[in-house]
């Protein structure tokens, strides 16, 4: 999985003012619509949040993958953002969540969007990429190191 292909570099943030699950909501609503024209980030944030109604999308250990498939979009977009202070996101193994990474896929990518979010949970599963992004002091180093991950872990 090529993640500089799914998320771009404005679309990973260092967070200092989220306290909530709504508001993570909010600002990763923001970053995706800034990625997919003309989509109004409130479409993105109702979408998300009915997701979230279904079943938490967080996988423990402080990490969520908020996701939803939309008409929204013509291709899958990512984004990321890393929290200074843990947030409660319904996690199944109550650790606060910091680290959420974002997936809105189009509607017709059944398939994609499964294998994408297989993915991004096998990466997230892993504690030392997490300990690296929890390591990041800004958005620049978050972002290199979600693409130099993976490259080391293409490589390896």
């Amino acid at each position: 999985m090529n993640l500089e292909a799914l998320v771009s570099p404005d679309a990973v943030v260092c967070c200092d003012h989220v306290s909530s699950k709504k508001r993570a909501l909010e600002v990763i609503s923001k970053l995706l619509a800034s990625k997919a024209s003309n989509t109004d980030p409130l479409a993105i944030f109702e979408l998300l949040t009915e997701r979230e109604k279904l079943g938490s999308t967080s996988l423990g250990h402080g990490v969520a993958l908020p996701h939803t498939r939309t008409q929204l979009c013509d291709h899958a977009i990512g984004a990321f953002i890393k929290l200074n202070q843990g947030i409660d996101f319904d996690s199944p193994d109550n650790i606060p969540t910091d680290l959420l990474f974002a997936l809105m896929v189009p509607e017709h990518y059944t398939d994609e969007h499964l294998k994408l979010l297989a993915s991004l949970a096998r990466l997230f599963n892993d504690k030392d990429f997490c300990q690296g992004l929890r390591n990041a002091s800004n958005s620049h180093e978050l972002y290199n190191h979600l693409n130099t991950w993976q490259i080391k872990s293409q490589a390896s």
